[in-house]
């Protein structure tokens, strides 16, 4: 690969990385509610902690709609360049979102301790392979309506993701590598939620307002 192709990877890292860190779950907890959403529930600032110390209501959808597109923004942007100069549109996808997940993990606008970036990789994985996408989908649908943990449901539909891809077809061994590594990173954020499980004590996610 020429030199163009890995400063435009570095460029896309750190775009991505920096604009998956901005969550919305933090903002309109401060901003509504004048709380801080990493002191209230489980003190994880993502959707379903929102969802369950606020309620379904148009915040809590606007913080789920907030991960998915601050992922599909430089995604999909990063898919058109990288197929487009460097015939590696996949990766590009791949690669960027990876870097997106990181960025709401580990956030440098909030000390590093961000959500777990479920929602950040569902945004990405729309552009990496579509028919990945809706397996993953029908895996994590049908796990969270039959036992309604959403870190369950969340955990295998994220490693259904590589195991798709595989045996959909990747465009190289790297994108199955990076859609590893993304899947790995969501599991590794629930590892409090796994241990709860286990032991009986995870709570369930509730279709109801609250």
């Amino acid at each position: 690969m020429s030199a163009s192709f890995y400063v435009a990877c570095g460029i896309f890292a750190v775009a991505a990385y920096l604009l998956g860190g901005v969550n919305f779950a933090i903002i309109l907890s401060k901003l509504i509610y004048h709380q801080d959403i990493r002191t209230q529930g489980s003190g994880n600032p993502g959707f379903t902690n929102f969802k369950r110390v606020y309620g379904l209501n148009a915040a809590s959808v606007f913080v789920m709609l907030s991960d998915i597109i601050k992922a599909m923004v430089p995604v999909c942007i990063a898919m058109i360049y990288f197929g487009n100069v460097h015939g590696v549109g996949q990766f590009g996808a791949a690669f960027t979102g990876m870097f997106a997940m990181l960025g709401h993990c580990f956030p440098l606008w909030y000390g590093f301790k961000g959500g777990k970036a479920f929602m950040t990789g569902f945004g990405t994985i729309w552009f990496v392979d579509w028919r990945m996408t809706l397996i993953a989908m029908a895996v994590f649908l049908t796990l969270l309506f039959t036992t309604k943990y959403m870190s369950l449901s969340s955990c295998v539909s994220s490693m259904v993701c590589p195991l798709a891809l595989m045996l959909l077809g990747a465009e190289s061994k790297y994108v199955l590598i990076i859609s590893l590594m993304s899947a790995l990173l969501v599991v590794a954020r629930h590892k409090e939620n796994i241990r709860k499980l286990l032991s009986g004590t995870e709570s369930k996610f509730s279709f109801s307002s609250h």
